[in-house]
Formats: structure tokens, sequence, C-alpha cells
């Protein structure tokens, strides 16, 4: 019997914590070129490889696309790259500033390289709706620029 009373605690104990859901708008893609990729990271995986969470579209359509993550609760930043060109690089010009699409929470109050204090955004347990706008620094080419 008393096995039994246990048994829901344990489960309980050793269940996971509760996730919550990161809903990302990404604005302002432009159509073709190459994949669009998002990620979303800790301080610990921040402009590093890894994420905790990601997703890629081989063939992005241009305007607006919602991703959601079911995330933990803590702070996290929020990165966009849209390989515009297809070469499989991030681009950058001469002074290092990027030339493919790239989006970053918080990137309004960005003066010089992102830290993660500068664009994490804070997941609590309601979960959160994030907007980012995409910037292009090149023009868009035939048949990649405008809304669909």
């Amino acid at each position: 019997m008393c096995r039994l009373l246990l048994l829901p605690i344990l489960l309980i104990v050793a269940s996971p914590a509760l996730a919550s859901d990161l809903v990302v708008d990404v604005n302002g893609i432009r159509r073709g070129g190459g994949p669009l990729h998002i990620e979303v990271q800790t301080r610990a995986e921040f402009m590093g490889d890894a994420a905790s969470a990601e997703a890629t579209l081989a063939a992005p359509r241009a305007g607006a696309h919602r991703f959601t993550f079911a995330l933990p609760p803590g702070d996290y930043a929020v990165s966009v790259w849209h390989d515009d060109n297809g070469n499989g690089r991030f681009d950058k010009d001469e002074a290092q500033m990027p030339l493919d699409g790239w989006a970053l929470s918080n990137a309004g109050a960005l003066r010089g390289e992102p830290t993660f204090d500068a664009v994490k955004v804070s997941l609590g347990t309601g979960g959160a709706t994030l907007r980012l706008n995409m910037v292009y620094a090149r023009p868009a080419s035939a048949g990649q620029g405008g809304q669909e």
C-alpha cells in the first residue's frame, strides 16, 4: 500500500520541468535563395553551434513565418539567418557587417557585436511571443524580393 502511495509522488518528482511556448513571428522574409535557419540559444550556447531549439525552412516563401518552440522557462537569445544567396555561408562585408538576411531578438538596441545580455528574452511559465523583422543588406535579386 505504501508503495502505491509513493508512485504518484515519484512520477511528479521524476517528470521534466513544464515547458512553455516561445512563439516567434518572423516578418519581412524574402522568397527564394537558400534556407532560412532559426535558433533559440541559452547563455551557454550563445553564438556557438549548439541550440536548445532550432528549425530550418529549405525554401522560405516571402512574407511572415511563425515558429513555436516548447522550452523550459528561462532566458534565451533568438537568431534567424536567411542564406539568401544559397552559398551555405553567413556572408559579411569588409567591415564584418552581415550581408545575408538576419534577425535577432532585441536587435534594435544593438550598437555593436551582440551580447547575450543585450539580446536575451525571458520565457516565463505563461509563454511568450516575439516578433522579429528580417534585415537584408543586399538588394533582392530577380524573383527573390517582395511579398507573395
